[in-house]
């Protein structure tokens, strides 16, 4: 086909070429030139005809390519199966691969089959996927909790399937339990401090039967996560008002930038969303995170007219493009809890989001004595934090003798 193309294009050259020689020699040029145009509108013809045959080519490769990839998913299964039969006296973590992940063609509801396993494009394969499939986002460790994750595409169950690493969830074709009674929230701005009435939630999940329950805790011996969270008329009223030592007040961190220039935030581990409310007041839109540990957390925030979303520490931070955020603000969620690399990977991750000059709050950052000058602040040296503010304290509610300290810090990402 190539060759008929070159082919074609040097007749025509050299008819053109001779096109003068012939005029000039000729006794009935009229005659000759209709001849010469004749000529050439035939092999015009025959060029369109290539061209058209050419582009008939290209939709030939693509199917071929299409049937190619195809026949591999074929194969692919063809072997897994082949492996299987030959091997049937294996136990189930033999078969798995260096995840501990179950191969796909393992004993999955046809449920779980539609919400998890790849989906054939309707319009056959496409070039700019370089696939004839869509894969659905869903976490690869959900395959290792199969029957908690056949729960939870019927919305029965009690766990966290996040803490497990299952993350992101498939999508599911059911619908959520509905509250009973359910009333019309609070209206903005009043929401922000106001606490919602028990029945705009469910509560099967949770300790706690009631938010007049969740408020009252903090008075009962026990560790429970944000124990005064829930009490918006407590120590929640007085947060980030005022700045001393370890605590830093709101409005003197938003004047280190210019004003206005601070306009939207994420919240990490923002417990039951005050951070965002008070910024709310200053007109700076805020995305809380935070889990649902035995109590309606996100629930809660999305009553004060916040927005909440329900993702874990260790996940990658959803929904932000690289250079996006004026400020990222964490308070004790960060802390040593967290294992070493995976907490650099979430330091790296809240740098790759700030913007230019964005800021970085770390707030009560947990710690013992050691750790801090031999671990952390290396830490954040290598990822490349300028510091514009920098405060250490002894934690004393566990008793002055131990060896236990807050950081509280104000970073700022390098304009260049």
């Amino acid at each position: 086909m190539l060759f008929l193309l070159i082919f074609t294009n040097l007749v025509t050259i050299f008819f053109f070429s001779s096109l003068p020689f012939s005029l000039s020699s000729s006794n009935t040029p009229h005659t000759h030139l209709f001849l010469h145009q004749e000529t050439i509108s035939h092999l015009l013809q025959e060029l369109n005809s290539t061209k058209s045959k050419l582009f008939d080519s290209y939709s030939l490769i693509a199917d071929l390519h299409h049937k190619i990839n195809s026949t591999n998913f074929l194969v692919r299964d063809l072997v897994i199966e082949i492996t299987r039969e030959r091997k049937p006296s294996l136990p189930v973590d033999e078969e798995s691969d260096v995840f501990g992940i179950p191969p796909p063609t393992a004993s999955l509801s046809d449920e779980l089959k539609l919400a998890i396993l790849p989906h054939k494009l309707p319009l056959g394969y496409s070039p700019r996927m370089a696939s004839d499939e869509i894969y659905p986002p869903v976490g690869a460790a959900c395959l290792r909790f199969q029957k908690e994750l056949a729960q939870y595409m019927t919305y029965d169950i009690g766990g966290d399937l996040l803490l497990k690493g299952c993350e992101p969830l498939p999508r599911r074709r059911c619908h959520p339990k509905s509250p009973i009674g359910y009333v019309e929230p609070t209206p903005f701005p009043d929401s922000l401090w106001a606490t919602p009435p028990d029945t705009s939630i469910i509560w099967d999940t949770y300790t706690c039967k009631s938010y007049q329950c969740l408020i009252d805790r903090k008075n009962f011996p026990g560790t429970v996560d944000c124990k005064d969270c829930f009490d918006l008329q407590g120590r929640e009223k007085r947060r980030w008002l005022y700045d001393r030592g370890l605590d830093y007040g709101l409005d003197q961190v938003l004047q280190t930038k210019p004003a206005g220039s601070i306009r939207i935030r994420l919240d990490i581990g923002g417990g039951s969303g005050t951070f965002a409310a008070r910024m709310r007041e200053r007109n700076i839109t805020i995305i809380t995170s935070s889990m649902n540990l035995d109590g309606p957390f996100n629930s809660f925030i999305a009553s004060r007219g916040l927005i909440p979303i329900h993702v874990s520490i260790s996940q990658r931070l959803p929904l932000f493009f690289e250079n996006t955020l004026d400020i990222v603000h964490s308070m004790h969620i960060l802390s040593n809890w967290i294992p070493d690399a995976m907490l650099e990977f979430a330091l790296y991750d809240i740098y790759r989001v700030l913007r230019s000059g964005g800021l970085f709050w770390l707030d009560h950052f947990f710690c013992q004595g050691p750790q801090l000058n031999q671990t952390y602040a290396p830490m954040f040296d290598r990822i490349g934090f300028t510091k514009l503010r920098w405060n250490v304290g002894k934690k004393v509610d566990r008793g002055v003798d131990k060896s236990e300290w807050y950081l509280s810090a104000l970073l700022e990402k390098p304009m260049t």
